[in-house]
């Protein structure tokens, strides 16, 4: 008598994985979790030197006691590969630590000065 003695699968089981193929691709192990890089929109005001810029960037807060606002300005300094000049407007971008105080980089001229 011939005994047979492989496992069968229950009805309605099939042999891949219950993980869809699109999850599977995208949870791949060698890439870092994505990050999402802060934005800001900001004047040049200084150009002076070797591929960066000075970028100062306008807010709007709200005064706790009076509830006006008033416009605070911050000056960043960012890494410029498309050659901006003093008066453009500019889209900066977060990234990595490029000197002392560079931690900013400009994507793109929004709009050039006149």
């Amino acid at each position: 008598m011939e005994e047979n003695f492989e496992t069968a699968a229950p009805e309605g089981a099939s042999d891949t994985p219950a993980v869809s193929e699109a999850a599977a691709v995208s949870e791949t192990p060698s890439s870092a979790p994505s990050r999402h890089r802060q934005e800001k929109v900001g004047l040049v005001t200084s150009d002076k030197m070797q591929k960066t810029v000075v970028v100062r960037v306008e807010r709007q807060v709200k005064h706790p006691k009076y509830r006006r606002y008033i416009r605070r300005r911050t000056k960043f300094m960012a890494h410029d590969e498309l050659g901006a000049h003093i008066g453009d407007i500019v889209r900066i971008i977060e990234t990595r630590p490029l000197s002392a105080r560079k931690r900013w980089r400009v994507a793109e001229i929004v709009q050039k000065a006149r």
